[in-house]
């Protein structure tokens, strides 16, 4: 089995030009006592243009890794070697690196790339990125002991790095070097210009690797981007994380750990245009799965579909919690505790959970819970920046004072977990510490129906204190400072927590009422969710009279791999007849399901297919717009995509749907949002539009799968 990891930096900024920096580097060869294992380097091949602009040096590296005596019995070597080629450009200030092993070549393959490149704020400043890759073929059965070898060579090595340049910087300081002039292209006569036009393209042709150039921009690349404040574009480094900004606002990540959050982060700006989350939030999600990528990133894909099917992202500006909450729910934010984090006050013993589900439903209460997180995640970020230092979750001190039977009502326990399920999976790691105060005897039943319902990492972080406890050695002066205890519980802080009591009965409301209200309360989304079969697509009609409108759409791939498509008809298709048999009526239990196009119709003479199909995988976020040539119908379609390409448009007969959709592998669901905007109030450049296409079709044909969301425009609402 071939394993395979990646690694890729964050942006190390160094405030120093890049000449010196190139100073301090080369000091590193022949050999360099800081690296021990670095034991010899001789050049293989040189190259240097007549006007010294370019350098491109090839070493051949001698390292004694630091690996078990048996394992380099095995492998019959003592030393490893390692090819690294570097590309210096003094005209535009750039080194470029490529490494890779020559021992074993055929066993594991190792590919290091790096730069320095200039700051694009500051052209006194320099940058520096690495990426890698390890792929371990075979190894004598060692495979996986070799790949923690290399790791964490690797990552002390990364350590290292700034280590060394920063070490000789100094020695080039205390030699009075402290200022190195940048190249100047050397004077000649004046038929320089008539001559220097043949001979240019031999510096040029250098074999720089292609990654090379997509990751450090031309200065002349990051001029252009900056023109456009409105759009910026992948790989300008405000889209990239700088190590000082982890540390400062994320905290202190090992090597691995940054690499699996910047990677993380690429793939949803890939992947998610214009939705991404706080690079704190992505970094709890990868917490939460320690840090493996995978099982992230689909914890937050599917978080990410849940907060925009709830609108989540506006709980706090939109929704105003009924005034029976105000009045009953005894729970409130409260200052903060020893470390800086949120601190959150229950008052569960006094709160009538049985009141509150009867007055308000579950979805209220789950919805008055999601917003104290959402508030929970704003007041980290306050501290964050209050404290100067890193706050990614807050205290939740819960007094359990007047808990009695009445708490273990059914429903409300059923409430309980529902919500307890919902915020594990939607706030992984917010929960910084649990002070669980005044446990009655009833408590540890309670505590059996709840334990099993939340995360091992989670109930580590609880404390539970029964009765008094909390006032002796160990207790709430450990976690709180003495001027903030609340009131209740004996301080001398007045607490604005509602004090809960009774919900008067007259505020209860039937289970009717209830679940009108529920269902009101979720479908107040801009969204709408489809379910697309085999062989019966959801298509949504669009007409439009001013020919040069722009329909837009932004859509999640809930499940399932799905083909788009957008098709125009100068007639109307006939409305989907609701009494045949037809395949709406029949997958109409399973979500909206419509479909518009004839079966009689015949692509290119009935109806026309104005932008190239695009095919969208699961968990993908699509957003675009067509600029419409003509007045008339549109019909947008999401189809089921099957992986051999059907040539037939037909729509299958009834018995075909029938059975597939007896597969449930074979229902795809989509959730989409289309708007039609006139053209004067198009927010997207109309130039990127090329006045008729809407860029995806060009880009469908040219670019993998991660990156076809990047569809022409990106609106973001």
């Amino acid at each position: 089995a071939t394993m395979v990891q990646k690694y890729q930096s964050p942006v190390r900024v160094y405030k120093h030009p890049f000449e010196l920096i190139m100073a301090a580097y080369e000091r590193r060869f022949p050999t360099c006592p800081l690296i021990p294992m670095f034991v010899a380097s001789d050049t293989v091949n040189e190259y240097k243009s007549e006007d010294e602009a370019i350098h491109v040096i090839e070493r051949r590296c001698k390292l004694d890794i630091d690996a078990p005596r048996l394992l380099k019995k095995i492998a019959g070597v003592d030393y490893v070697y390692f090819v690294q080629k570097n590309s210096l450009n003094r005209r535009e200030r750039t080194l470029h690196i490529e490494a890779y092993n020559e021992t074993f070549s055929n066993r594991v393959i190792i590919n290091e790339h790096c730069s320095y490149t200039v700051h694009p704020d500051n052209e006194d400043w320099t940058c520096f990125e690495q990426s890698a890759s390890l792929d371990i073929k075979s190894f004598f059965g060692f495979e996986s002991t070799v790949e923690k070898i290399a790791m964490k060579q690797y990552t002390s090595n990364i350590k290292k790095g700034k280590e060394i340049i920063e070490y000789y910087l100094k020695q080039l300081e205390e030699e009075g070097i402290t200022f190195i002039p940048r190249w100047t292209p050397p004077v000649a006569c004046k038929s320089e210009s008539s001559t220097s036009h043949p001979r240019r393209p031999v510096s040029p042709a250098i074999n720089i690797p292609e990654s090379a150039t997509k990751e450090g921009l031309s200065n002349k690349e990051i001029l252009n981007t900056s023109s456009s404040p409105s759009e910026p574009t992948a790989g300008t480094p405000d889209d990239k994380l700088d190590a000082d900004y982890i540390k400062r606002y994320l905290g202190d990540l090992t090597p691995m750990q940054e690499s699996c959050l910047i990677r993380l982060r690429q793939w949803l700006q890939e992947t998610h245009k214009g939705k991404i989350p706080k690079d704190e939030h992505i970094l709890r999600f990868l917490r939460a799965r320690d840090f493996n990528i995978d099982k992230a990133r689909e914890i937050l894909c599917q978080s990410l579909t849940w907060r925009k099917q709830h609108q989540v992202d506006y709980i706090l500006d939109t929704w105003n919690p009924p005034q029976v909450l105000q009045d009953y729910y005894a729970g409130g934010w409260h200052h903060h505790d020893k470390d800086g984090r949120p601190l959150y006050v229950l008052r569960l013993g006094q709160m009538d959970t049985k009141g509150l589900v009867r007055a308000l439903g579950e979805e209220a209460l789950l919805r008055y819970v999601l917003s104290i997180n959402e508030e929970g995640l704003r007041r980290c970020e306050e501290n964050t920046k209050v404290f100067g230092r890193p706050i990614s979750s807050w205290t939740c001190l819960v007094d359990l004072e007047g808990l009695n039977m009445r708490h273990l009502w059914r429903p409300g326990v059923k409430a309980l977990l529902r919500i307890i399920e919902v915020v594990e999976a939607n706030y992984p790691e917010t929960l910084g510490r649990l002070l669980i105060l005044r446990a009655p005897r009833v408590f540890p039943v309670l505590w059996t129906l709840v334990s099993p319902f939340i995360d091992d990492n989670t109930r580590k972080k609880f404390l539970i204190y029964a009765g008094n406890d909390y006032q002796g050695p160990g207790g709430l002066l450990d976690y709180i400072d003495k001027e903030i205890i609340p009131d209740f519980l004996g301080g001398e802080c007045m607490c604005e927590v509602p004090e809960g009591g009774l919900v008067p009965k007259s505020l209860y409301r039937t289970a009717e009422e209830l679940e009108n209200e529920d269902i009101k309360l979720w479908t107040e989304t801009i969204y709408q969710s489809a379910s697309v079969f085999k062989g019966a697509p959801h298509e949504v009609l669009i007409q439009i009279v001013d020919a040069s409108s722009v329909i837009t759409w932004d859509f999640d791939v809930c499940k399932g791999d799905i083909v788009f498509n957008i098709f125009h008809s100068k007639r109307a298709p006939q409305p989907p007849k609701k009494d045949s048999l037809g395949a709406h009526s029949i997958t109409s239990p399973g979500g909206n399901n419509v479909q518009l196009i004839d079966k009689v119709w015949q692509l290119g003479r009935d109806y026309s297919m104005v932008e190239s199909p695009l095919i969208c995988k699961e968990g993908e976020s699509v957003q675009g717009s067509h600029v419409t040539r003509w007045p008339g119908f549109y019909i947008l379609q999401w189809k089921f995509h099957s992986m051999p390409a059907c040539a037939t448009t037909n729509l299958p007969r009834v018995d075909d749907v029938l059975a597939s959709l007896q597969v449930s592998s074979h229902k795809c669901k989509v959730m989409y949002y289309t708007e039609v905007i006139g053209s004067e109030d198009f927010r997207g450049s109309m130039t990127s539009l090329e006045s008729s296409h809407s860029g995806f079709s060009q880009l469908s044909a040219a670019t993998t799968s991660s990156s076809q969301s990047h569809s022409s425009s990106m609106i973001s609402r």
